[in-house]
Protein backbone atom coordinates (compact mmCIF):
# COMPACT_ATOMS: atom_id res chain seq x y z
CA UNK A 1 0.00 0.00 0.00
CA UNK A 2 1.12 3.55 -0.54
CA UNK A 3 0.70 6.55 1.69
CA UNK A 4 -0.68 9.64 0.01
CA UNK A 5 -0.39 13.07 1.63
CA UNK A 6 -3.42 14.37 3.46
CA UNK A 7 -4.43 18.05 3.39
CA UNK A 8 -4.50 18.61 7.13
CA UNK A 9 -2.36 20.69 9.48
CA UNK A 10 0.66 19.20 11.20
CA UNK A 11 -0.20 17.22 14.31
CA UNK A 12 1.73 16.23 17.40
CA UNK A 13 2.09 12.47 17.95
CA UNK A 14 -0.57 12.56 20.68
CA UNK A 15 -2.96 14.43 18.36
CA UNK A 16 -2.19 11.96 15.56
CA UNK A 17 -3.08 8.93 17.70
CA UNK A 18 -6.33 10.54 18.90
CA UNK A 19 -7.24 11.73 15.40
CA UNK A 20 -6.51 8.40 13.71
CA UNK A 21 -8.79 6.51 16.12
CA UNK A 22 -11.68 8.45 14.56
CA UNK A 23 -10.71 7.70 10.93
CA UNK A 24 -12.02 4.99 8.62
CA UNK A 25 -8.61 4.28 7.08
CA UNK A 26 -5.06 4.15 8.40
CA UNK A 27 -2.54 6.96 8.13
CA UNK A 28 1.22 7.03 8.43
CA UNK A 29 2.75 9.90 10.37
CA UNK A 30 6.03 11.37 9.10
CA UNK A 31 7.57 14.65 10.30
CA UNK A 32 4.24 15.83 11.71
CA UNK A 33 2.37 15.16 8.45
CA UNK A 34 -0.24 12.46 7.97
CA UNK A 35 -0.42 10.26 4.89
CA UNK A 36 -3.52 8.25 4.03
CA UNK A 37 -2.82 4.62 3.18
CA UNK A 38 -4.40 3.55 -0.09
CA UNK A 39 -5.72 0.06 -0.67
CA UNK A 40 -3.69 -2.71 -2.26
CA UNK A 41 -4.42 -5.38 -4.85
CA UNK A 42 -5.60 -8.92 -4.19
CA UNK A 43 -2.10 -10.28 -4.89
CA UNK A 44 -0.59 -7.72 -2.50
CA UNK A 45 -2.98 -8.76 0.25
CA UNK A 46 -2.52 -12.50 -0.30
CA UNK A 47 1.29 -12.34 -0.47
CA UNK A 48 1.43 -10.27 2.74
CA UNK A 49 -0.94 -12.71 4.47
CA UNK A 50 1.07 -15.74 3.37
CA UNK A 51 4.32 -14.16 4.56
CA UNK A 52 2.82 -13.27 7.94
CA UNK A 53 1.36 -16.78 8.35
CA UNK A 54 4.70 -18.36 7.46
CA UNK A 55 6.45 -16.28 10.12
CA UNK A 56 3.71 -16.79 12.70
CA UNK A 57 3.82 -20.58 12.23
CA UNK A 58 7.60 -20.51 12.61
CA UNK A 59 7.45 -18.39 15.79
CA UNK A 60 4.46 -19.80 17.72
CA UNK A 61 5.95 -19.36 21.18
CA UNK A 62 8.80 -17.45 22.71
CA UNK A 63 9.79 -13.82 22.78
CA UNK A 64 9.18 -13.04 19.08
CA UNK A 65 5.83 -11.71 17.92
CA UNK A 66 4.60 -11.31 14.33
CA UNK A 67 2.48 -8.31 13.35
CA UNK A 68 0.46 -7.57 10.22
CA UNK A 69 -0.17 -4.20 8.56
CA UNK A 70 -2.47 -3.09 11.38
CA UNK A 71 0.51 -2.56 13.69
CA UNK A 72 2.49 0.67 13.45
CA UNK A 73 6.27 0.78 13.64
CA UNK A 74 7.72 3.80 15.41
CA UNK A 75 10.88 4.87 13.62
CA UNK A 76 13.49 4.70 16.38
CA UNK A 77 14.45 8.05 17.96
CA UNK A 78 11.72 9.89 16.01
CA UNK A 79 8.02 10.60 16.32
CA UNK A 80 7.37 8.97 12.92
CA UNK A 81 5.04 5.97 12.52
CA UNK A 82 4.61 3.67 9.52
CA UNK A 83 2.51 0.60 8.73
CA UNK A 84 4.72 -2.09 7.16
CA UNK A 85 2.96 -5.11 5.69
CA UNK A 86 4.58 -7.50 8.20
CA UNK A 87 6.96 -6.96 11.10
CA UNK A 88 8.55 -9.11 13.79
CA UNK A 89 9.77 -7.95 17.18
CA UNK A 90 11.73 -10.10 19.61
CA UNK A 91 12.52 -7.14 21.86
CA UNK A 92 10.86 -7.06 25.29
CA UNK A 93 10.67 -3.26 25.17
CA UNK A 94 7.91 -3.63 22.57
CA UNK A 95 5.76 -5.39 25.19
CA UNK A 96 5.35 -2.00 26.93
CA UNK A 97 3.37 -0.32 24.12
CA UNK A 98 -0.04 -1.19 22.75
CA UNK A 99 -0.38 0.98 19.63
CA UNK A 100 3.01 0.35 18.00
CA UNK A 101 6.35 -1.40 18.15
CA UNK A 102 9.74 0.33 17.95
CA UNK A 103 12.35 -2.44 17.80
CA UNK A 104 11.51 -4.88 14.99
CA UNK A 105 14.24 -7.28 13.89
CA UNK A 106 12.47 -7.94 10.59
CA UNK A 107 10.24 -5.78 8.37
CA UNK A 108 8.46 -6.97 5.22
CA UNK A 109 7.05 -4.64 2.58
CA UNK A 110 5.08 -6.06 -0.35
CA UNK A 111 5.90 -4.03 -3.43
CA UNK A 112 3.67 -2.57 -6.08
CA UNK A 113 4.45 -0.12 -8.87
CA UNK A 114 3.23 2.78 -6.73
CA UNK A 115 5.20 1.85 -3.58
CA UNK A 116 8.46 0.37 -4.81
CA UNK A 117 10.51 3.58 -5.04
CA UNK A 118 9.54 4.72 -1.53
CA UNK A 119 9.98 1.24 -0.01
CA UNK A 120 13.49 0.94 -1.49
CA UNK A 121 14.40 4.56 -0.76
CA UNK A 122 12.94 6.74 2.00
CA UNK A 123 11.35 3.96 4.05
CA UNK A 124 14.46 1.80 4.00
CA UNK A 125 16.58 4.81 4.98
CA UNK A 126 14.32 5.43 8.01
CA UNK A 127 14.00 1.77 8.99
CA UNK A 128 17.72 1.03 8.87
CA UNK A 129 18.41 3.68 11.54
CA UNK A 130 17.10 1.08 14.00
CA UNK A 131 19.99 -0.94 15.46
CA UNK A 132 17.64 -3.90 16.13
CA UNK A 133 16.61 -4.30 12.47
CA UNK A 134 18.49 -7.18 10.84
CA UNK A 135 16.37 -8.07 7.78
CA UNK A 136 14.38 -5.79 5.50
CA UNK A 137 12.40 -7.86 3.00
CA UNK A 138 10.89 -6.48 -0.22
CA UNK A 139 8.43 -8.91 -1.80
CA UNK A 140 7.08 -8.49 -5.32
CA UNK A 141 3.33 -8.85 -5.85
CA UNK A 142 3.79 -9.05 -9.63
CA UNK A 143 6.31 -11.90 -10.00
CA UNK A 144 8.17 -14.46 -7.91
CA UNK A 145 10.89 -12.19 -6.55
CA UNK A 146 12.13 -11.25 -3.08
CA UNK A 147 14.93 -8.79 -2.35
CA UNK A 148 16.42 -9.14 1.11
CA UNK A 149 18.47 -6.36 2.66
CA UNK A 150 20.48 -8.02 5.43
CA UNK A 151 22.73 -6.33 7.96
CA UNK A 152 26.13 -8.04 8.12
CA UNK A 153 28.30 -8.48 11.22
CA UNK A 154 30.00 -5.12 10.51
CA UNK A 155 26.65 -3.29 10.42
CA UNK A 156 26.68 -2.84 6.63
CA UNK A 157 23.64 -3.67 4.54
CA UNK A 158 23.94 -6.22 1.75
CA UNK A 159 21.27 -7.26 -0.73
CA UNK A 160 20.37 -10.82 -1.64
CA UNK A 161 18.03 -11.33 -4.61
CA UNK A 162 15.84 -14.44 -4.58
CA UNK A 163 13.93 -15.74 -7.61
CA UNK A 164 11.94 -18.86 -8.54
CA UNK A 165 13.61 -22.02 -7.26
CA UNK A 166 15.59 -20.25 -4.52
CA UNK A 167 15.50 -20.86 -0.77
CA UNK A 168 15.03 -17.64 1.20
CA UNK A 169 17.09 -17.32 4.39
CA UNK A 170 15.99 -14.92 7.11
CA UNK A 171 18.77 -14.88 9.68
CA UNK A 172 16.87 -12.55 12.03
CA UNK A 173 14.35 -15.29 12.86
CA UNK A 174 16.39 -18.36 11.84
CA UNK A 175 14.02 -19.33 9.01
CA UNK A 176 14.71 -20.83 5.57
CA UNK A 177 11.91 -21.59 3.10
CA UNK A 178 11.38 -22.15 -0.64
CA UNK A 179 10.37 -18.85 -2.21
CA UNK A 180 7.36 -20.51 -3.84
CA UNK A 181 5.83 -21.00 -0.38
CA UNK A 182 4.96 -17.29 -0.25
CA UNK A 183 3.48 -17.35 -3.76
CA UNK A 184 1.46 -20.57 -3.58
CA UNK A 185 -1.88 -20.01 -5.33
CA UNK A 186 -0.98 -16.52 -6.62
CA UNK A 187 -1.96 -15.93 -10.26
CA UNK A 188 0.24 -13.41 -12.05
CA UNK A 189 -1.44 -13.90 -15.45
CA UNK A 190 -4.47 -11.78 -14.55
CA UNK A 191 -3.78 -8.06 -14.71
CA UNK A 192 -4.75 -6.27 -11.52
CA UNK A 193 -6.32 -2.83 -11.53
Amino acid sequence: MIATPSQSPKLTPIEYFAWEEQQLCRHEYINGNIYAMSGGTQNHSRVALKFAALLDNHLPDGPCRVFNSDCRVNIVETDDYTYPDVSVSCDRRDNNTTQYITYPCLIVEVLSESTEADDRGNKFFRYRQNPQLQDYVLVSSQEIAIDLYRKDSDGRWEIVNYRAGDVVELQSVDLSFPIEQVYRGIDFSEGEV
